[in-house]
């Protein structure tokens, strides 16, 4: 039997295909304007990786994730991406207890027990700071190119900028001065990802910071983020090899074990 998790956030959709507790392929897109769109295309795209002839109807249970996944219309069934980033994280590494998950327009952090359960989580999506928005808009000042060039550069920094504004719209104007001071690139993009890990360990400090912790969410890709979670935690951090579809892959192990 062939089972799709499809997880459609504000700024990626991504489908894991999944048969016998095995990924057979996943993909990764842009969400953009229309969600039903993004929804269809990523999840006919991992199909094709998959290496297997199926229509969307054809596939045997699917189950849908992400602040659109309700958006989804060829989905049996829809739910929360807490428990679908339990669930991947803990079927990709079983020693999983704590997430930290930072996405384009959310982070969170979740507390999952021995089986991959939720404990307990705490979120932020009503502010961009904290997010994968924030660098956007940081890498946009910074003329970075884009956020993914952010990481090594930052590994340069010998005296990371402090950035104290919690708004991003403050922080944007923070950094521009610091700028315009003279302050280099590398120092300032350092500084923004101690930031972001500041806001995002005061927020995931509300509940109990137990090891292994896995960092999740595209924002995981910038191991200058992740140096900063582990300074601000005091702990090591892993990355699974493909951070952006555990809510995805959580969503398809739970289409897997509801027929």
């Amino acid at each position: 039997m062939i089972f799709a998790g499809v997880d459609v956030g504000a700024a990626t959709a991504k489908t894991v295909i999944l048969s016998d507790d095995r990924v057979l392929g996943y993909s990764i897109v842009p969400t953009g304007y229309d969600v039903k769109l993004a929804a269809q295309q990523v999840t006919i795209e991992a199909i094709g990786r998959a290496g297997i002839s199926k229509s969307l109807d054809e596939l045997d249970y699917v189950i849908s994730t992400g602040y659109a996944r309700n958006a989804v219309a060829f989905a049996d069934k829809s739910t929360t991406e807490i428990i679908c980033h339990a669930k991947g994280a803990h079927f990709m590494i079983p020693e999983t207890r704590t997430i930290i998950d930072i996405g384009g327009q959310d982070s969170k952090a979740i507390e999952v027990d021995e089986e991959g359960n939720v404990r307990d989580f705490v979120m932020n999506d009503k502010c961009a700071a904290g997010t994968g928005r924030f660098l956007e808009v940081m890498a946009d000042v910074l003329q970075v190119g884009s956020v993914g060039n952010m990481g090594p550069l930052s590994l340069k920094s010998e005296n990371p900028c402090q950035i104290s504004s919690t708004c991003t719209i403050f922080a944007e104007s923070e950094v521009v001065s610091l700028r315009a001071e003279g302050k280099s690139r590398e120092d300032l993009i350092a500084g923004v990802h101690e930031a972001i890990a500041s806001r995002v360990a005061a927020m995931a400090k509300r509940l109990r910071i137990t090891p292994k912790v896995i960092f999740t969410g595209g924002v995981a890709k910038n191991v200058g983020v992740k140096m900063a979670l582990e300074k601000e935690f005091g702990m090591d951090i892993m990355v699974p090899e493909e951070p952006q579809i555990i809510g995805a892959l959580g969503a398809a192990l739970l289409a897997a074990s509801a027929t």
